[in-house]
């Protein structure tokens, strides 16, 4: 039986390309939002969700990270990295120096500001729910208008490529995160990725937290914080780390960080990808 996976639609997006990396085979579920792809798991509409998490260049997902922290009981089961190459596309026909808007999705205007500063310096940009919606927007305009997005994108509408390869760093990549009810199996090349709070703010609190893992010689490989909605100056932070959660160092590091934390969610624990730059 084929594997229904929800993703960030709609075709044409490269959360569509690293579905199509993870299971080349799967029936694929096109959703909206990344809150809708995920809630199409909790709905038996789907079996596991592809959502973007992180980009290289544009840094974190707030949506997807809000989600995994406040909203979901999904766990991450495995994650894809996936190589980003932008290309600018028009109606056929476009002369380029005409353009005075440019749609795409927040995060792809950013990976290509220094090209359109460059190249279209007066073009008003328009962001679009996803790269692949913001090709139908741009066919649609009564404007001159271009848009950004993946080459698969340009075929779906057959749109006419203006330019290839215009992210402003071509090590451009993104992580995305397969959601599942459950977490994968260890498998000996794992991460765990978690996050948790603290009840009130004092001096090296989060050193003290975060000694539990180089205490325990664990890797920590990536924090950040994310509000925790009920005040300002009150953050959430998000940690991944080297190890499974039930290898026996990783248990006894979050036992310990419980005793520090007023809140500590394990967000799942899954097969490092390799190729992984970021």
């Amino acid at each position: 039986m084929k594997m229904r996976l929800s993703y960030l639609g709609p075709e044409g997006t490269y959360t569509e390309e690293a579905a199509t990396k993870y299971d080349p085979c799967a029936d694929l579920v096109s959703c909206s939002t990344i809150t809708a792809a995920a809630t199409a798991v909790v709905a038996g509409e789907a079996d596991e969700a592809v959502l973007p998490i992180e980009n290289s260049l544009g840094g974190a997902v707030a949506e997807t990270l809000d989600l995994l922290i406040h909203q979901s009981e999904l766990q991450i089961r495995s994650e894809i990295v996936l190589p980003i190459h932008h290309s600018i596309m028009a109606k056929h026909d476009t002369n380029p120096e005409d353009v005075t808007v440019v749609y795409s999705h927040p995060q792809s205007l950013a990976q290509c500001r220094g090209y359109l500063e460059r190249n279209y310096p007066n073009a008003r940009l328009v962001a679009s729910l996803s790269n692949s919606a913001a090709v139908g927007e741009m066919q649609s305009s009564e404007e001159t208008a271009a848009a950004i997005a993946g080459r698969r994108a340009a075929a779906l509408y057959e749109a006419h490529t203006l330019d290839q390869d215009i992210e402003d760093n071509h090590s451009n990549a993104t992580r995305f995160v397969v959601m599942g009810h459950t977490d994968h199996k260890p498998t000996g090349t794992d991460k765990t990725s978690l996050c948790f709070d603290f009840d009130s703010d004092a001096p090296g609190i989060l050193v003290v937290a975060l000694g539990e893992f180089s205490n325990r010689n664990i890797n920590l490989n990536k924090i950040e914080s994310r509000p925790t909605r009920m005040g300002l100056g009150r953050y959430i932070f998000l940690v991944d780390i080297d190890g499974h959660r039930q290898d026996a160092k990783v248990v006894e590091a979050l036992d310990a960080l419980r005793k520090h934390a007023s809140m500590l969610k394990v967000l799942g624990s899954y097969p490092r990808e390799v190729s992984s730059s970021i």
